[in-house]
């Protein structure tokens, strides 16, 4: 059975043929996908809330794909799928900061972003999977680890997070109450431990939280000045 079959992609993207290859591609797939080629564009259509992921290129005409993550996070958190033709690293840690969920380097595979789609809504929409597909979570006090599913529950919620969210959380939770220095967070969720790009674990621990306090009450994530994070013990 198709999970996806009656979600409804919005392809960024102003190259008529990769647009419309990929929402062949989408479409073959079991998807409904729409393309616009501004950024003002996709934004109006964005605003009636009836799509579930967007396909977002960089290089817009009109505006930046950075440009356009910004104002939709002023209105929506659905899901953002970054195209990108750029080889600079730091662009694509920028863009993950804004709140997208994951990036594909042009040229790319057409299939490569359909299941690289597949991936992101099975993260961000459990509801739409199927009962037989989902492992028992690993169960703590506070928090659900579904391995499989690349998902995490909180006080039995479901959380919404990015790729690299989940990776953060898993990290501190299975180190509770030990400080992890940012260096050492880069090394593990960003294979990475370049010093000018640290700051990005800043960025993500704050929008992690502030999914957090959604759940519960107390802060569970911790600073440590000049020594990195922990998570609070249970």
């Amino acid at each position: 059975m198709n999970y996806h079959a009656a979600m409804k992609i919005m392809i960024v993207d102003d190259e008529p043929a990769i647009a419309e290859t990929l929402a062949y591609t989408l479409r073959t797939e079991g998807f409904t996908a729409e393309h616009c080629t501004l950024g003002n564009q996709a934004l109006a259509r964005l605003e009636c809330g009836d799509h579930d992921l967007v396909v977002l290129d960089i290089g817009l005409p009109d505006l930046s794909g950075f440009d356009v993550c910004r104002r939709l996070r002023r209105f929506s958190d659905i899901p953002v799928l970054f195209l990108t033709a750029r080889s600079d690293e730091v662009d694509r840690i920028v863009g993950l900061e804004l709140g997208a969920d994951d990036y594909v380097a042009k040229p790319f595979s057409p299939r490569e972003v359909v299941s690289r789609i597949r991936a992101i809504l099975r993260r961000l929409d459990p509801a739409r999977r199927s009962p037989a597909n989902q492992a028992p979570p690993r169960k703590t006090q506070r928090f659900a680890v579904d391995r499989d599913g690349c998902r995490i529950a909180c006080q039995g919620q479901w959380l919404s997070l990015t790729r690299y969210e989940y990776h953060l959380l898993v990290l501190l939770l299975e180190r509770p109450g030990r400080i992890l220095s940012r260096a050492q967070i880069m090394e593990a969720v960003w294979q990475d431990d370049g010093e000018s790009l640290e700051r990005t674990v800043d960025t993500h621990i704050k929008t992690l939280r502030s999914k957090l306090r959604t759940v519960l009450t107390e802060e569970v994530i911790i600073t440590h000045r000049g020594l990195g994070y922990s998570i609070a013990a249970e």
